[in-house]
């Protein structure tokens, strides 16, 4: 202990001190965590890009599209796709599978050449 020469003392630094509860990061806590993660989880995002591509075109995605297009990455997913055409009615739809997301849209008149993908299927 120090006593300063003006008589008072130092005051007590205590340190702010946070338990952290110990965290569970084992490969079954993940998985039982993604299984109970709510279906919006999956369901299947339009891109900004996409979506200002569908409307210039016309194009429009109902919900029950949208389920058949679930359908179909789920189906992709399986098979190991990472980037796919999906021809889909009159559009031609480029998707990030992983990402459940469309990444562009366009009408299948329009498409010449596609690159960078790694399947394609037609629904």
């Amino acid at each position: 202990m120090t006593v300063r020469i003006d008589g008072h003392q130092p005051q007590q630094f205590k340190p702010k001190t946070t338990v952290n509860p110990k965290i569970d990061r084992t490969f079954s806590t993940f998985l039982s965590e993604a299984a109970q993660q709510p279906i919006s989880a999956k369901e299947i995002k339009i891109s900004n890009h996409a979506q200002k591509r569908l409307d210039e075109r016309g194009l429009q995605l109902k919900s029950n599209d949208m389920e058949t297009l679930e359908t179909a990455f789920d189906e992709l997913n399986q098979k190991g796709s990472k980037d796919s055409l999906i021809f889909f009615k009159d559009m031609a739809l480029i998707a990030s599978i992983d990402n459940r997301t469309i990444i562009t849209a366009q009408k299948t008149s329009e498409m010449r050449t596609v690159t960078n993908i790694d399947s394609a299927i037609h629904i």
